[in-house]
């Protein structure tokens, strides 16, 4: 069993995948570019690229010009919607040319509240057969269903919604990944939208978290290999990374975030 390391900085096995990951990963939804995308891997290792929701021209071109020198070092994540079997090929293929690949790293299976139908997870599945893709993921808003998902033990990697605001996973999924051989567990909206750092949110009396301190809340969770952040610039980008340099949360943190995370979520 994958125990993460203290140091966020080095790179994590993404649970059975193998995959050793960045424990930030960059999604290209919120509008960060090229050279961003590029500085994140460079200086900082970033190699979890997210082509998701948004498949944005310039974050792409960004995974373009990693590819041509560094491909075995990447991993890459296309996402598809689509919920009939040609349709899911068809998207991915798409996203494989705008991309300029001969296979991406994972194929994430967008938004399955219920477990995929059996045409989604066969044109999956020959996807994975062909080479097109080496491993399966789905994200998912239902926790019951994730505990379907981990009890499965088909997909590969699973993507959930974890912050200080939306803890339910702590006793819903985690504890059903004490178990050998666990997917990979990809966290997002650690900042809860924006909520969790905009001091007019924060309760009286209270110091306004960073957003990096909303990732490392996330990656303190001994169970989470990887945290999503969706910057829109450098500026944002280079405050997510900052997480990686600050490392674990104490427990008095983690108590003021909770803090915080209780009152947003009360007053949502």
């Amino acid at each position: 069993m994958t125990v993460p390391t203290k140091d966020f900085r080095q790179r994590i096995l993404l649970g059975r995948t193998g995959l050793q990951v960045s424990r930030i990963g960059l999604g290209s939804s919120y509008g960060i570019g090229a050279d961003a995308v590029q500085e994140a891997y460079q200086e900082r290792g970033v190699n979890y690229l997210y082509w998701g929701s948004m498949r944005r021209e310039s974050f792409g071109e960004g995974i373009r010009r990693l590819a041509q020198r560094n491909r075995e070092d990447l991993v890459i994540v296309i996402q598809s919607y689509a919920r009939l079997g040609g349709w899911l090929t068809r998207s991915f293929e798409r996203g494989l040319s705008r991309l300029k690949l001969d296979h991406a790293d994972v194929l994430l299976l967008g938004l399955h509240n219920k477990p995929p139908s059996s045409r989604i997870m066969d044109a999956a599945l020959r996807l994975r057969e062909q080479g097109r893709v080496r491993f399966l993921a789905v994200s998912c808003h239902r926790r019951s269903t994730f505990q379907r998902y981990i009890g499965e033990g088909v997909l590969d990697i699973l993507m959930l919604r974890y912050s200080a605001a939306h803890r339910g996973a702590d006793s819903e999924i985690f504890p059903h990944l004490e178990i050998p051989n666990r997917p990979g567990m990809v966290a997002y909206t650690a900042t809860r939208w924006g909520r969790l750092i905009n001091p007019a949110k924060i309760p009286p009396g209270e110091p306004t978290p960073r957003a990096s301190d909303c990732y490392r809340f996330v990656l303190s969770q001994p169970r989470v290999d990887v945290c999503l952040a969706g910057p829109a610039n450098a500026e944002q980008m280079r405050e997510a990374l900052a997480a990686l340099d600050r490392g674990p949360m104490s427990e008095e943190e983690l108590a003021w975030m909770r803090r915080i995370g209780d009152y947003i979520h009360g007053s949502q």
